[in-house]
């Protein structure tokens, strides 16, 4: 069989993501700060990107107040905006039910119609994030407290060594003879500077374990007797609630022992947990849920968290008008195409969020009204079969996403729970709400004074309609950090 050349015509369909596609999706996915960040950079990159620094305006607003400051300089770049057909709110042409008022004649993203911002305190630059994300690391305070020790030189630098080798709790996790061996000096001297580092606030810092920490705020307290030193070294023995075996090794009558572990529990085992490493991060909430008359729930957007902006068409026109190369025409009709692009996802992000956020509230309304024990299994599926979109996208708006209730600020996945079987075959129930059930029945224990094991919570579970098996109580129980039976018998006959 001979080989020979020959050309063919072939139909076919294919999805191509383009850029711009790109960019819609990771805007879906972005927080509100990771997406003030990049509409900062957009605002740098672009210059016919301006942020609308107006007011929100009425219903009765002129039409002509929407438009950018800076006029055209020329009939000719009047005329030509006053034909272009980008003139129009790129919003317009997105998909979907924006709602009334989405977009003004400028092509500024305006929310105002759609919901409210709030959260702050008006007229007070000082709020409580701004001193939160201002405060001073652990490392910081130290290396303060270092400049005033007067310390030698030498003494200093291995300071400065120890201190850079303390995590955010507050324990030093470098060795100190791998110190005293790269900085050249005995391992005598590095002692004498870490206990010198060891004795700044808070106290219990630049310990090298547990014990060593509550050591050295026992002896900040002068407490820190035979007996005392004792029970530290035998954590081990307090963890398993082996009291009999602890009042041996210390010498102690149980109320002695009583009164040493309650002053063993007023300490802190994470000294530097007060500070922050890096800078706190609040979340700011992108929906507000409110009760309104009849039973009814309120989805609203936040539109401190929506960023407002507008495409400065006059100024395109007059740089148009002036553009003389090919190469200032292609640049100017990029920066308003990416422009535009960048509108409309902004606005097609926006509704998208407020149609999931719709959706969870339709089938968590339980929940907000009744409490946690009313969580509905929920997954992705359901909520994209029931709004017409794609599980991935559902996934992408609700990463990163927070919804202010009535019960609190929850990430938007946290509606979304795990099914567990009824065992009367109704309707299925949420992990989380069986998980509030277990830690109900657990808290009800010292007012019982009778301690449930895990099977028992399974019969009790049963007789309540919920399908479970006894491993998955001890995996619940064990999440939520609760202690076995054994251990909370153990401490409901000491607090008796």
């Amino acid at each position: 069989m001979g080989l020979s050349a020959r050309l063919e015509l072939r139909q076919g369909q294919g999805l191509v993501i383009t850029p711009q596609l790109q960019q819609a999706i990771k805007l879906l996915q972005m927080s509100s700060m990771e997406l003030e960040s990049f509409v900062e950079t957009e605002l740098e990159r672009n210059p016919l990107l301006q942020r609308d620094e107006r007011e929100f305006e009425t219903e009765e607003a002129p039409a002509e107040a929407a438009a950018p400051i800076e006029v055209a300089a020329d009939s000719d770049a009047r005329a030509d905006l006053d034909s272009s057909p980008d003139q129009a709110s790129p919003g317009e042409h997105a998909t979907g039910d924006a709602p009334e008022g989405a977009a003004d004649a400028g092509g500024a993203i305006d929310w105002s119609k759609a919901g409210r911002g709030g959260g702050g305190f008006d007229g007070d630059p000082d709020t409580l994030e701004n001193a939160l994300s201002h405060e001073k690391s652990l490392v910081d305070h130290l290396h303060d407290q270092l400049a005033v020790a007067g310390l030698t030189p030498a003494e200093t630098a291995i300071a400065d060594v120890l201190i850079d080798g303390i995590d955010e709790g507050g324990y030093l996790r470098v060795e100190l003879a791998e110190v005293a061996e790269r900085l050249g000096c005995a391992l005598d001297l590095a002692e004498q500077v870490l206990a010198v580092v060891q004795g700044f606030e808070p106290v219990g810092v630049a310990a090298r374990d547990v014990a060593e920490c509550l050591a050295l705020q026992l002896k900040d307290k002068n407490r820190y007797d035979p007996a005392m030193a004792a029970l530290i070294e035998n954590l081990p023995l307090l963890a398993r609630r082996d009291m009999a075996a602890l009042k041996r090794v210390c010498g102690v009558d149980d109320e002695d022992l009583k009164e040493m572990v309650a002053e063993l529990r007023g300490l802190t085992p994470r000294p530097g947990a007060a500070f922050g490493a890096e800078p706190i991060q609040p979340a700011t909430p992108d929906v507000f849920i409110r009760e309104g008359l009849g039973g009814l729930w309120h989805v609203e957007l936040n539109t401190d968290a929506l960023p407002r902006l507008l495409v400065d068409q006059r100024y395109h026109a007059r740089v148009s008008a002036g553009a003389r190369s090919d190469q200032e025409k292609v640049f100017v009709a990029d920066c308003l195409s990416q422009a535009n692009w960048l509108m409309k996802s902004l606005d097609q992000r926006a509704k998208t969020i407020l149609k999931v956020s719709s959706e969870i509230v339709r089938q968590q309304d339980a929940f907000l009204a009744f409490g946690v024990e009313h969580l509905r299994p929920l997954n992705l599926k359901t909520v994209a079969e029931a709004i017409g979109m794609h599980e991935s996208t559902v996934s992408r708006v609700t990463s990163n996403k927070y919804m202010a209730t009535p019960r609190g600020l929850f990430e938007m996945k946290f509606f979304f729970t795990s099914a567990i079987a009824s065992s009367e075959g109704g309707e299925a129930h949420s992990a989380e709400s069986v998980r509030h059930k277990i830690r109900h029945l657990i808290e009800a224990e010292a007012v019982e004074t009778d301690v449930h094991s895990d099977d028992r919570i399974v019969e009790i579970l049963n007789e309540a309609g919920v399908d479970i098996a006894r491993r998955t109580v001890a995996k619940y129980r064990e999440a939520m950090r609760i202690p076995s039976s054994v251990e909370r018998r153990r401490m409901l006959k000491e607090a008796v």
